[in-house]
């Protein structure tokens, strides 16, 4: 069973086909998909999947891109992951790309989401968009290691990723590796050790080649898991396998769940 360990089923692009894309899922045998919330106003609809769909799973967060939203606090966010069906804090981080000033309100919504982990019990999501140096220093400031989680839609060297796991945090993988160019990327994939690696799709975006430039699904996280298989010389059960079992013991929850 493959886990897609980051979507947005509850995009438009994605809820309109939600039927179809669930059959592709049991299809190619992806058992799991974490749909990651990335405001409080349009969380309702990430949990009403959730709750109605038991291989769905949620996340309770406000995307560092989003302004005019509203604020979370510490004690919303624990609040919030109160919820059954919600494993992790995020999706979370830095994100210089759209907001080049690197503001401090994003800093601290960062910092308030990392202590809402903390006090949780909760793993975080983390988002990081030409904002290294800061997203790595603030995880270390707010003493994320302690309740770990993804560095999700890994894009950078393997300097970084090797900072990535000193903290104690898993690098999820997406479409991305697939793509001919992505030479960083690919390099990351055949090093980053075995039991740290899971792999996503972040749809409705960066679907992997055969299918770049359409609309990505959780039932494509499969051709993101052969490319790895490719690039380390594994078989595409040892891909699935390891990748499920490192989902699962970061959020040992889920295991229990998807059993019953």
């Amino acid at each position: 069973m493959l886990v897609d360990s980051h979507c947005h089923l509850d995009f438009p692009d994605l809820a309109a086909n939600l039927p179809q894309l669930l059959d592709l899922m049991q299809q190619n045998d992806v058992g799991c998909a974490v749909c990651i919330g990335v405001n409080l106003e349009d969380l309702p609809r990430v949990l009403a999947l959730a709750e109605a769909h038991p291989q769905i799973f949620a996340s309770v967060g406000v995307h560092p891109e989003s302004t005019d939203v509203e604020e979370p606090s510490v004690a919303d966010l624990v609040a919030l992951a109160t919820h059954p069906k919600v494993i992790a804090i995020g999706e979370t981080g830095l994100d210089y790309y759209w907001h080049k000033d690197a503001p401090e309100w994003q800093r601290e919504r960062f910092r308030t989401h990392i202590r809402a982990a903390r006090e949780s019990g909760k793993p975080l999501v983390i988002h990081n968009r030409d904002a290294t140096a800061d997203v790595l220093r603030l995880l270390e400031e707010e003493r994320a290691g302690e309740v770990g989680g993804i560095m999700h839609c890994f894009t950078e060297s393997w300097a970084v990723a090797e900072a990535v796991l000193e903290l104690g945090f898993y690098i999820s993988l997406s479409g991305i590796v697939t793509f001919k160019n992505a030479l960083l990327i690919k390099e990351v994939a055949r090093r980053v050790p075995l039991d740290r690696l899971l792999v996503e799709t972040d749809s409705p975006y960066l679907a992997p080649v055969p299918y770049r430039g359409k609309t990505n699904q959780p039932g494509y996280v499969k051709h993101v898991a052969e490319e790895i298989a490719r690039l380390r010389g594994l078989t595409y059960e040892e891909v699935v396998a390891a990748t499920t079992d490192n989902f699962f013991r970061l959020f040992p929850e889920v295991r229990t769940r998807i059993a019953q």
